[in-house]
This record gives C-alpha cells, sequence and structure tokens, in this order.
C-alpha cells in the first residue's frame, strides 16, 4: 500500500495538511527521530509528516537525527519519501521563490552519520549505488505538476550540502559555484544517502529563499530573511505536495492494476486447486486445497498476495481458524512479522479461553480462543483457507470483538458466492478472496 513520508523544510510543519491526524512517539535503533511523526491521509493517500528540524525548529543542522529519521518512517510502513528544504540560489537565473527539483547533490558535511551501517557483518559488505540518488519516477510527477500549477520552476538541479548552522564565506560560495552546484542548502545530505541505503524512493522540492553571498551586488543571506520568503511561498510547495500525491497516488493504482494483469497471465491459481465431485456427499463439488498447498509456486502465490495486500494496513495480528486456516495465516504472520493467533475447535486449547457457538446444517458446534489472545483495541485480520456459508468466519469475527479487538478484515483463498456466506460477512466486514468458484 502507498504511503508517503513528507519531510518538512522550514515552515511547512506549520500547515495543517493531514486529515485524521494522530501523532505517533517512535523509538528507532538510532535514537529518537526530530519530531513526532504525524499521520493521516490527504486526498485519501496515507501520509506521515516528520518536521526535519523539530516543530519549534529547535535541532541544528548537524544535530538532525536523519538515521532515525528515515528509519522511522521505514518503520511505520513510508514507501516513498518526498522531502521540503529552503534553498540559497548560486545562479542568477535561479530567483528567491523559485521552486527546484533536485536531480543531484554534492556532499560537503564533516560530522554526520552517513550510513545505517557501523560494521559489515562477515560476507555482507554493502556499498550503495548513488549516481541518479533522486527517485526519477516521483522527479517526473513533481516536474508535471509545477508544469500544471503553472509555478516558477528548474525541473533539475544540483544541491551542495554544507555543515552549517553557519552560512558560506564568500569564497566557499564560489567555489560551490565553480564545482557545478545550482543551490546550497544544510539538509539534503545525508538524508537522501540514507533514503536510497534503505530502500526509499526519494525526491525533494527546493525553495531558492535567497542568493547566497555569490553575488556582490546582493546583500548577504540572514536567517529572517530565509524565513521572510519561505513564509511567503510555502504555499506553493504545500500546493505542489497536494497535487503530485494525487498523480503519485494514481501512478500507483495503475501500477498495481497492470501488476495484478500480469500475474493473473503469469499464473493460473484456479487450475492448482483441484476439484472432487459428489464429496462428501452427492451434489458437493468439492474445492480441494491440499493440492495447491503441495504446490510451493501457488502456495508462495497466495502468501504473496495476501502480503502485498494487507503489508502497511496498520493490522495488530492475525487469526488463523482451524484448521487450514493456520496454514495460510501462520506463514502471512511470518512474512509481515506479525502475531499469530489460533481460533481452534473446542476443547483443544490448554489455557483460559473464550467459546462462540455458530449453526450448522444440523445441530450447533463452538469456537475457542485464549482469553488473552487478543487485547482491547487490537486490530486482528482472520485468514482461512475457505468461505463457504460463512458461519465459522462470522463466530471468529465476534469472538475477537468479545476480547475487545476489532476486525481488521477476513482473507480467504477461496470464495464460494453461491453459498452466501461471503454476502453475509461482508455486510459487516471487508472480505478478500484471491480466487471463487460459482456453484458449491
Amino acid at each position: 500500500m502507498l504511503k508517503i513520508g513528507i519531510i518538512g523544510g522550514s515552515g511547512l510543519e506549520k500547515q495543517e495538511m493531514l486529515q485524521q491526524a494522530i501523532d505517533i512517539e517512535i523509538n528507532t535503533p538510532y535514537g529518537k527521530p526530530s519530531s513526532p511523526l504525524k499521520t493521516g491521509k490527504i486526498l485519501g493517500v496515507e501520509v506521515v509528516l516528520l518536521s526535519r528540524h523539530g516543530r519549534e525548529h529547535t535541532i541544528p543542522p548537524t544535530q538532525v537525527n536523519n538515521r532515525a529519521n528515515i528509519w522511522a518512517l521505514k518503520e511505520t510502513g513510508c514507501t516513498h519519501i518526498l522531502a521540503t528544504t529552503a534553498c540559497g540560489s548560486l545562479k542568477r537565473e535561479i530567483k528567491r521563490g523559485d521552486l527546484i527539483i533536485l536531480d543531484q547533490f554534492i556532499d560537503f558535511t564533516k560530522q554526520r552519520k552517513i550510513s545505517f551501517h557501523e560494521e559489515f557483518l562477515s560476507g555482507k559488505i554493502v556499498h550503495t549505488a548513488m549516481a541518479e540518488p533522486f527517485s526519477e519516477e516521483l522527479r517526473k510527477i513533481l516536474i508535471q505538476s509545477c508544469a500544471e500549477l503553472k509555478l516558477r520552476y528548474h525541473p533539475q538541479g544540483t544541491v551542495i550540502t554544507i555543515e552549517g548552522p553557519r552560512f558560506s564565506t564568500k569564497a566557499e560560495s564560489k567555489i560551490f559555484s565553480l564545482w557545478g552546484a545550482d543551490v546550497i542548502n544544510m539538509s539534503i545530505a545525508p538524508e537522501a544517502i540514507l533514503a536510497n541505503e534503505i530502500g526509499l524512493p526519494y525526491a525533494a522540492i527546493a525553495m531558492s529563499t535567497d542568493y547566497d553571498c555569490l553575488f556582490e551586488d546582493v546583500i548577504p543571506v540572514t536567517w529572517e530573511e530565509i524565513l521572510k520568503v519561505f513564509k511567503e511561498n510555502v504555499e506553493k510547495v504545500t500546493n505542489l505536495i497536494l497535487h503530485s500525491l494525487s498523480k503519485i497516488n494514481l501512478s500507483k493504482k495503475e501500477e498495481m492494476i497492470t501488476s495484478v494483469h500480469q500475474e493473473e497471465k503469469e499464473f493460473d491459481l484456479k487450475s492448482t486447486i483441484r476439484t472432487i465431485p459428489n464429496w462428501p456427499k452427492p451434489g458437493i463439488m468439492f474445492r480441494d486445497i491440499t493440492t495447491l498447498i503441495q504446490d510451493p509456486q501457488a502456495f508462495s502465490y497466495v502468501i504473496q498476495q495476501f502480503a502485498e495486500h494487507y503489508r502497511n494496513q496498520n493490522i495488530d495480528k492475525i487469526a488463523g481458524i482451524e484448521s487450514r486456516g493456520f496454514i495460510f495465516g501462520a506463514a502471512l504472520a511470518y512474512k509481515l512479522n506479525l502475531p499469530f493467533v489460533l481460533i481452534r475447535k473446542k476443547g483443544k486449547l490448554p489455557a483460559e479461553t473464550v467459546s462462540q457457538e455458530y449453526a450448522l446444517e444440523y445441530g450447533t458446534d463452538k469456537i475457542e480462543m485464549h482469553r488473552d489472545a487478543v487485547s482491547y483495541g487490537e486490530s486482528v485480520l482472520i485468514v482461512d483457507d475457505l468461505i463457504a456459508t460463512g458461519g465459522t468466519a462470522i463466530a471468529a469475527a465476534n469472538l475477537i470483538e468479545r476480547l475487545g479487538g476489532k476486525v481488521a478484515e477476513c482473507a480467504f483463498v477461496i470464495g464460494l458466492p453461491d453459498l452466501k456466506g461471503m454476502e453475509k460477512l461482508s455486510a459487516r466486514y471487508t472480505v478478500m478472496t484471491l480466487v471463487n468458484f460459482e456453484g458449491e
């Protein structure tokens, strides 16, 4: 699922951009990030906003914990990063208020941690490619959005990142210009380096707020002037982000649709499920999933499809329904690094349980969970191999809710829509099936 991390530059963190916004405090192996993570939605897109220098701009550039910031965004499920930054111009043609969609950087910092790796494990040396440090896909979307919004922008630019917090001397500014830098700031490196190292596509919107001190006929930069220009133009950056988010979302949806269609062409899951007529009684077409489980490619495909759908959906636990739900649910829980809990038939669990009765064709039956399997407020995904009449699945959902949890969704490999279980369950919950068979 698409989730965009937005690292705010000076002033941007003051914008009320998010719907359903909540703050998340998070610790990382590298310490705490610069600010709490503010999560929510913009135009239906999941977004996480992080203030690079703290929400009150209390963290100097050298002291920004870039490793914790990038790690925290990755840990909370971000799939892409959009960064914003104020910068000084080293070119006459890049005027105050202009936007630059960066494509290269020069790292002139001296005291910052530039890698997640303090040491290499034996045989696992990591050297991250950095020839093209900014995501071309995100850059194209930002450039297109700039054009559509009729903003004054530059479709490429090299930024040199200095240590700060001081500004450059005139001699340094002239050298940076001779090196080919277009703009200068104190934040993009090693932020972009770490995003690349951890595998997050990263793009940066730079706003020119001053002319550094390169030109003799321009008054040297001051922090007050930077803030003044940025505040006057921050709405442009906000509008650009909003416009681009809708394009990123559309692009990813089209990509997912294409991917699904390609998968369908490449792999026919239905063909791996054996149909046995007249079992367990005449007139029944039994869908035998044991042939799918015996096929490593088919089983891997099932788990991968579920994992791609449910990754980053704020699920706390996965619950598998006895017995084949254990097979798929446990594998999915392992894939998503989530706890797995059991929903079993009566009398199979050793500790204190809570039970739920449900109707069979003739009579009733019960399923049980350990009373401590789900805590209040936890979001639980129910997994089983097949949804038929829906009795067991509805009972499982009732059990989770009685324990104080909430049902995130219900996932099944096979759906039998003619038996109406999917219809009944869908009235209360979101139901996912990978393949449907018409008829019993």
